[in-house]
């Protein structure tokens, strides 16, 4: 079964744990959140970096742990849409959270999802010593200390740097990714957990200068969701700081740099080929196919190497 289906099925086994006594509207407001879904970038590369590691868990157990990072991404879309944040009536395409079920579910399906994330890992089928390691490398990719909601609350700052903001908004939740599939796969090493670290950072760095740039080059039909709203709050954004050509240089630097920091492990070739996925899909629609980067020519030359 290909892994879009894995993280599916099980994020729809999460949300059915809702179904017994949570109150209709709020069971909606959630499902409307996660479903139909985006990319699933965030579980896929937990699941890439798991099986590059070559995980011996239960796939079904891994696409568990995977879909609590969907669920937490999800939430941050929720709470991001709201009016006290960016308003944004639309997402995905289609209306936020918010303009489809009111504020006051549109916050508590946020809140349901977060709760509901940590009762995923706390459940899943998997050997009970990796729960607590992998529920504080998640909670780290979310918390206030340096996670998403660190970087939502930079918002609120007078001012803040480009690279501070992309890294807590974006980049500790695929860092969290990346560490929680190393933990899947290298349960006896945590020196193999902690060199993922960095590769998943400059992922998560590189998809917020592609979303600045989508959101200053891109249209609203092409998107699925509001465009301008980085100007129109004053928020950081790598167009903004770097101009185009610069942040399309920062967009290439950072992929070359994941690469570069994959560690050794035994099946690079499955990161490599999720990698490549997700740098087809960064690239606005505005920018001319021939300079999307690809991580073929790094990932080709250094495969070789990682191979534990």
């Amino acid at each position: 079964m290909y892994v879009a289906e894995r993280i599916e099925e099980a994020l729809e086994r999460a949300l059915r744990h809702c179904e017994t006594s949570s109150p209709p509207g709020l069971r909606a407001a959630m499902h409307h959140a996660v479903f139909p879904g985006g990319a699933r970038l965030r579980p896929g590369l937990c699941l890439a970096v798991a099986a590059a590691c070559g995980s011996e868990i239960a796939i079904e157990a891994q696409a568990d742990v995977a879909s609590a990072i969907e669920l937490l991404h999800c939430a941050s879309l929720v709470h991001d849409d709201l009016p006290c944040f960016d308003d944004a009536a639309v997402r995905r395409g289609r209306p936020s959270v918010h303009a489809a079920h009111g504020e006051e579910l549109a916050v508590l399906s946020g809140d349901g999802l977060i709760v509901l994330a940590f009762d995923v890992v706390a459940r899943a089928e998997i050997n009970p010593v990796l729960v607590p390691k992998l529920i504080r490398c998640i909670a780290a990719g979310v918390g206030a200390n340096g996670g998403l909601v660190a970087g939502q609350a930079w918002k609120s700052e007078r001012s803040v740097g480009l690279r501070t903001y992309h890294k807590a908004k974006t980049g500790a939740l695929f860092e969290a990714g990346a560490r929680a599939g190393a933990l899947l796969g290298s349960t006896k090493d945590e020196r193999r957990v902690d060199a993922w670290s960095a590769f998943g950072l400059k992922l998560g760095e590189a998809y917020q200068v592609a979303d600045d740039l989508r959101d200053t080059l891109d249209d609203e039909e092409n998107l699925g969701k509001p465009v301008g709203q980085d100007m129109a709050h004053n928020r950081p954004n790598a167009c903004i700081s770097l101009g185009i050509d610069g942040a399309l240089a920062r967009l290439r630097k950072l992929l070359d740099e994941a690469i570069e920091a994959m560690p050794v492990c035994p099946r690079p070739d499955r990161v490599i080929e999720w990698v490549e996925h997700f740098g087809a899909r960064l690239y606005p629609r505005a920018v001319r196919v021939s300079e999307q980067p690809s991580a073929s020519a790094n990932g080709s030359r250094v495969a070789a190497d990682l191979r534990a």
